[in-house]
């Protein structure tokens, strides 16, 4: 079961810890992605979701939308306020060669010609939206960028995803550790330093699990676990919801449609989920719609 653990140091770091092999899994094999785009949408969903989590109101969601102009064409990812997460890949195939260290390049797909955003929708008029230019497209240390100049908190972030032989997930995660105000100067060198030396993030979680992401980041320093839920790949999606969608496009292309004679359908670009509709279903979402114009 996929989790999100969360723990503070005192009164100046706030950590979380996500383990997230079984969501990243699931949101491989809906869409069909290459191993690198499943790196770089595996990472996008982690953060997402760790996020997420942090909202307090019960009704909230939090999207990332990334695009820096690579190959990959763009990634979204949206979690709710329990850290349940959904997400795609413009295009899931796209690919590139090993970097020179073996490992992949997340980056190089991603691009990092563009923007890093995240919209909060609180329920609120309008959602607050925050955006910072792309660092590198490897998606930790472009939420670091954010969190840090964005919404004004120091941050340390790392998120992975490690691909088996077979093309299946065999880990994935990340943390994120923020430091509060006041934070002495000889406890950010200790974090700094302990999260400099540690193993590969993916390592660990394959190797021991999430508490031992904490052992090695908190090395030294005190901490206690105050939290933690489980999450999982989550969509949202209904014949309902979707057909809400199909008749907002308005009388005219509905009548369009309708004219030609054809049934439609709709997939859900989250979860794969095919919806049809039928011409005596669009001739009644015209009628609904013409009703409520009157």
């Amino acid at each position: 079961m996929d989790r999100i653990i969360r723990a503070v140091g005192g009164e100046f770091i706030k950590i979380s810890v996500i383990t997230a092999k079984d969501t990243v899994q699931y949101a491989n094999l809906v869409h069909n992605c290459s191993p690198t785009a499943c790196a770089a949408l595996g990472r996008t969903l982690c953060a997402a979701s760790m996020l997420g989590g942090m909202m307090k109101e019960e009704n909230a969601s939090l999207t990332i939308r990334i695009n820096g102009g690579g190959t990959i064409g763009g990634i979204t990812a949206v979690s709710d306020s329990q850290g349940n997460v959904r997400g795609y890949a413009l295009n899931p195939s796209a690919d590139l060669p090993l970097k020179a260290d073996g490992k992949l390049d997340v980056g190089g797909i991603v691009g990092s010609d563009g923007m890093f955003t995240v919209s909060r929708d609180l329920g609120l008029k309008e959602p607050y939206i925050g955006s910072v230019e792309l660092v590198s497209g490897e998606i930790a240390e472009d939420l670091t960028q954010y969190l840090t100049e964005s919404e004004q908190v120091p941050s340390a972030c790392a998120l992975g995803v490690l691909i088996d032989t077979d093309g299946s997930v065999k880990a994935a995660g990340g943390f994120i550790a923020q430091l509060m105000p006041g934070a002495p100067e000889e406890l950010i060198s200790k974090l700094e330093d302990n999260i400099f030396y540690m193993d590969q993030l993916t390592t660990i979680l394959d190797e021991d699990g999430a508490e031992a992401v904490f052992a090695q980041v908190m090395k030294g320093l005190d901490y206690h676990i105050v939290g933690e839920q489980n999450v999982a790949y989550k969509c949202y999606c209904s014949r309902e919801r979707v057909s809400a969608a199909v008749a907002s496009i308005g009388p005219e292309e509905l009548e369009s449609i309708i004219g030609e004679g054809r049934d439609i359908t709709v997939s859900c670009q989250f979860c794969d989920t095919t919806y049809e509709f039928s011409v005596d279903d669009l001739k009644k979402m015209l009628a609904e719609k013409n009703s409520e114009e009157k």
